[in-house]
């Protein structure tokens, strides 16, 4: 084990809707999902999205519309609700701090200042809230990430 496989990045851009999806179905049933089974995701996915647009529409004229609408991508500033429309729930929950600075290690003094629960996702992720808005991210296991 290299130390960047345990090493936590931090991000303001997270993981798309589909590298979720690949992690969490890949992880549930030990094999990727046939053509058939990411298309049906895929047509899913566009229908939340667009419902949620119809009735969000302030969204489209948010600074999150891009990584929203075409990008499909968590990302910091998003609702509690929009994450949760493209990331699906996570895998575990926590308000602990203890356990949050340990995603977050070094990050933890900057992270921790907004910081007050921590939802985790397949892949590393760490997505971390304060009240209704994602405010960081981190992720453990990943090539560094591009600037």
């Amino acid at each position: 084990m290299t130390s960047q496989d345990t090493e936590a990045q931090r991000a303001t851009e997270g993981p798309t809707a589909e590298e979720i999806y690949m992690a969490r179905f890949t992880g549930d049933y030990g094999r990727p999902p046939t053509f058939e089974e990411t298309s049906a995701f895929r047509v899913d996915l566009e229908d939340r999205v667009s419902g949620y647009l119809v009735s969000h529409p302030d969204l489209s004229t948010s600074p999150r519309a891009g990584q929203f609408t075409f990008h499909r991508r968590v990302a910091v500033g998003m609702t509690r609700e929009e994450v949760v429309l493209l990331a699906g729930h996570p895998i575990a929950t926590t308000t602990d701090p203890w356990a949050m600075h340990a995603a977050a290690q070094r990050f933890w003094p900057s992270i921790g200042e907004r910081a007050k629960e921590m939802w985790t996702y397949p892949g590393g992720w760490s997505f971390y809230f304060e009240g209704d808005r994602l405010v960081d991210l981190t992720v453990i296991g990943k090539p560094p990430l591009s600037p």
